[in-house]
């Protein structure tokens, strides 16, 4: 790929373009679809669930955009039967998900399983495999039990690596006869920097900004490891599966060739990936990461060292889009990284410029070269691990338009066939990409934008009894995975 704007455009115009095809990538690629818990389930209050920290702070007023909260979303509890047929008609090999951890255990402290829980996720998995769909199980997707945030501060406590260790075992006992692939966490970093700095998302903390997200990152690291320990020791031989995690990663590129403008987009990518990579592969944060917070980045003691050194089988990437970094020499930002909704306080030292055309997030353009340069990034400087790409989509806004205008969805169209692409190159170029997850099945719960966006493959009528519909964006899927049979299936 070429360095300047305008070869990096012409690069992006053909990746759009470009015939992609399911023969470009190895046999054995897993192609799947995305959710997570809190934004499909709904069933809030059934089978036994406990309130997680997304309850309570999708019910305070002013939190949630259009007011919504997510008590039904869109009743995956009742309609996971409907769904799991819909990914098995498109043509999907995998099926993404999480885990709700209240559902589990309602108070999150591992004292009483809930087999209500346990029953309905096993339900899941059996539907999943009768149907030949691989299930790949997220054990925490920002949905902490609500009852360990009011008692112990959540992930401001150390003793919350206890309880997700306890968590994860038990989830591995009860359903790793089935599951063989296990992600520890998604987007740690979102829950640091969203949820105690900004305060955009629950627990909603911010008063401590400086800190806390250091911390809170600095425990679930430690969290994460714990579920790897415990895998890798009493499971992993007998069940024959793998653990990993997943982190999400903007690419940086530099907006010139000055040295400083390069360096910011260096430091960029160590505060986003770095923060969480460098110490499960390291052992320790990043350096200039160390150089910049001092005393307010948490120091590893030997014995979690020692629980740092259990090593991921896989690393999980969540990609959306890309911009270009200036270095800004003055700044009164206060925190470094911060995406979501509040791009506006991009970073300390730092500038960003959207690359693209804009999806309906005020953050999310469409970059499909940015994949590509993210996962070279993650080969040289991770020691090439293997990788799935466990998110990737674009979102519309949600709109009055008639139904078969929100239906051809023709960007997400040009933006799936750009993104995969570039991870076809990626893969030619060495990178050691086994599977992709296209986010998201169903339209859905969008955290802080509650309703207002839609990242779906299927359209849900939130008026009309949360039908469902498959986009144009399915289609091109079902095409891509079956070949010439996706043109019959649309037509019938």
């Amino acid at each position: 790929m070429g360095g300047s704007k305008e070869d990096l455009l012409k690069e992006r115009q053909y990746l759009e373009e470009k015939e992609v095809s399911r023969s470009d990538f190895p046999p054995s690629f897993v192609f799947g679809v995305a959710t997570s818990a809190y934004q499909i389930e709904g069933g809030c209050k059934d089978g036994g669930r406990g309130p997680s920290i997304w309850d309570a702070f999708s019910h305070t007023q002013g939190n949630i955009l259009d007011g919504s909260n997510a008590d039904v979303a869109v009743d995956h509890y009742h309609r996971y039967k409907e769904d799991i047929e819909l990914i098995a008609k498109l043509g999907f090999d995998a099926y993404r998900f999480s885990l709700s951890w209240s559902r589990i255990f309602p108070d999150g402290l591992g004292t009483k399983v809930n087999d209500e829980g346990i029953s309905f996720y096993n339900n899941i998995i059996n539907a999943l495999l009768d149907k030949g769909i691989e299930p790949y199980i997220t054990l925490y997707h920002w949905d902490l039990p609500l009852h360990l945030q009011d008692s112990i501060g959540g992930w401001l406590n150390k003793d919350i690596v206890k309880y997700f260790a306890i968590y994860a075992d038990t989830c591995f006992a009860s359903f790793g006869d089935r599951v063989k692939n296990w992600i520890t966490l998604n987007e740690p970093l979102q829950t640091s920097v969203n949820g105690y700095d900004g305060g955009i998302f629950a627990p909603g903390r911010h008063e401590q900004s400086e800190t806390e997200p250091y911390l809170v990152a600095h425990h679930q690291i430690l969290a994460h490891s714990a579920a790897v320990c415990i895998y890798r020791s009493k499971y992993k031989e007998i069940q024959g599966g793998q653990i990993g995690i997943v982190v999400d990663c903007e690419w940086a590129e530099p907006n010139s060739d000055k040295s400083e403008d390069k360096t910011a987009a260096a430091r960029r990518l160590e505060f986003q990936i770095g923060w969480y990579l460098h110490p499960i592969y390291y052992g320790e944060y990043p350096e200039v990461m160390s150089e910049i917070l001092g005393d307010r980045l948490p120091k590893f003691s030997e014995e979690d060292k020692e629980l740092l050194r259990n090593p991921i089988d896989f690393l999980g990437l969540n990609h959306y889009t890309s911009r270009f970094i200036t270095h800004v020499a003055h700044s009164k930002a206060k925190s470094y990284y911060y995406r979501a909704q509040a791009m506006d306080r991009l970073a300390e030292w730092e500038g960003g410029e959207p690359i693209g055309e804009k999806a309906a997030s005020e953050w999310l353009y469409v970059c499909p070269w940015g994949i590509r340069k993210v996962l070279n990034h993650i080969v040289q400087r991770y020691n090439s691990p293997q990788i799935y790409i466990t998110e990737n989509g674009m979102d519309d806004e949600e709109s009055d338009a008639p139904l078969h205008e929100m239906l051809d969805d023709k960007l997400r169209v040009r933006y799936f066939k750009g993104y995969l692409a570039s991870v076809a190159e990626a893969i030619k170029d060495g990178a050691d990409v086994r599977g992709y997850f296209a986010w998201s099945l169903l339209d859905n719960f969008e955290w802080a934008q509650g309703y207002t966006k839609r990242f779906g493959l299927v359209y849900v009528d939130y008026k009309n009894g949360l039908a469902r519909h498959p986009k144009s964006s399915a289609y091109w899927f079902l095409r891509f995975l079956k070949g010439g049979e996706g043109k019959k299936d649309k037509e019938e």
